[in-house]
């Protein structure tokens, strides 16, 4: 077929796929290709300017319809040019960049020396970047590395000494690689950094820094970012070229429709109040401002039946990840979570967000509750409130340009609680 650079899947000698899991996993076979070429059909994206190796592996991993951020920013960023894009988590940003970067790249990855870098946060969206990358990487012949902490240093030092195409990786892991001689971005073609705000709000924009000046070539710079002021600002002007900016909404909007629901709830009775608002639902993510209440609110969850579990940082990243696969695949229907924990969170489906107390200020409860109301999808972020937290309540609500109404007062057997929106109904 016209327009292939080679057949997919073939690497000329090379594996197919060197991503690697943590070492208390065996690394998973390379995902088999479910599209033969004669069954190929174009998606939506070739429409974009997407070559057809690229639009094939995008058939193949079953990606036919490209989002908003998607159609605007791709045929910026196929042309080369430098692309600025303001976009929340969820909103279908990993194809934005990940498309162009996987139709632009010329050369191969060689031992020690990738063609592409991509920067993360957190280890888990490292992972999810990676696991979206990836089959569409290999139906086109390249390949795709998640480097990051928490997992085997070894077998990431084993891939990229056999050669991969594109790294993504979180900034300690890669200083460590780079300082150990064991990476060198000299041949890196094309960097994104991804969810830039939360590097910026990790206090991790001079270890971005120090990267960035490694990467000598002359290359592409694509940023993503929900906020792109502060620190962030301060990147897009130092280390980009004339972008050109992007974005699907206004600075402060969130992705989909969020519905925003306070509630004022009796210290005992919160968890009932938890549990009632997740049986309505089919994922639920709690936000808890400490380890050990994360800790405290699954263990009452699992009493009242509640299939939940908790992540946060003693946990280790196994465990993380364990619990974060169970509620992907829906057998946990709540995950209890701190904010550092739950950075990264790539879960289309989540009906409802509980700020377990209210959230520090506005722009965490942002980042909280969007993790809900993504790829066009109605969520609902619901505060709860004691007695003595309703002056919280109403600075976030000022600050957010909501009116500011008193909590709602309720009990966990208040049957709206099963079906949140007959709280903005009558009576």
């Amino acid at each position: 077929m016209s327009g292939f650079n080679r057949p997919p899947g073939e690497r000329r000698g090379r594996p197919r796929d060197t991503h690697q899991t943590p070492e208390h996993r065996t690394p998973p076979p390379a995902p088999a290709l479910t599209l033969a070429i004669e069954d190929y059909v174009p998606t939506g994206f070739i429409e974009l300017g997407v070559p057809p190796n690229v639009d094939f592996g995008l058939a193949a991993a079953g990606f036919t319809t490209p989002f908003a951020i998607q159609v605007k920013a791709i045929p910026v960023a196929i042309t080369g040019r430098d692309v600025c894009g303001r976009a929340k988590t969820g909103s279908g940003k990993t194809l934005a960049f990940g498309v162009p970067l996987l139709a632009r790249l010329n050369g191969e990855g060689q031992p020690r020396r990738p063609t592409a870098l991509v920067m993360v946060p957190t280890r888990e969206l490292a992972l999810q970047v990676s696991e979206v990358l990836s089959p569409v990487a290999i139906a086109c012949g390249r390949s795709v590395l998640a480097v990051y902490g928490g997992a085997s240093r070894q077998q990431q030092i084993d891939a990229l000494a056999i050669g991969v195409d594109v790294i993504v990786a979180t900034p300690l892991r890669l200083i460590d690689l780079l300082k150990e001689n064991e990476l060198q971005l000299d041949g890196i073609e094309i960097v994104v950094l991804d969810e830039a705000d939360r590097m910026a709000d990790d206090g991790f924009t001079p270890q971005v820094e120090w990267i960035l000046r490694k990467v000598t070539g002359e290359h592409q710079t694509m940023l993503f970012s929900a906020t792109l002021d502060g620190d962030v600002a301060h990147l897009v002007t130092r280390y980009m070229k004339d972008p050109v900016e992007v974005a699907i909404d206004a600075a402060n909007d969130t992705v989909g429709t969020m519905h925003h629901l306070f509630l004022a709830v009796h210290h005992m009775d919160k968890d009932r109040v938890v549990a009632s608002i997740a049986s309505g639902v089919l994922k639920t993510i709690v936000f808890c401002q400490t380890k050990r209440t994360c800790d405290r609110v699954e263990g009452n969850l699992q009493d009242l039946g509640v299939k939940a579990s908790a992540i946060h940082g003693d946990l280790a990243q196994a465990a993380r990840e364990r619990a974060l696969k169970r509620f992907t695949d829906g057998e946990l229907s709540v995950l209890v979570a701190t904010d550092v924990a739950a950075r990264g969170i790539d879960v289309d489906d989540i009906g409802v967000v509980v700020h377990y107390e209210p959230a520090g200020d506005v722009k965490d409860y942002l980042h909280r509750s969007g993790r809900t109301a993504r790829a066009g999808r109605d969520g609902w972020a619901v505060t709860l409130a004691e007695y003595n937290q309703h002056t919280q309540v109403r600075i976030l609500q000022r600050g957010m340009r909501l009116d500011p109404t008193p909590p709602i007062e309720v009990f966990s057997n208040n049957p709206k609680l099963k079906h949140l929106p007959d709280f903005h109904t009558e009576g």
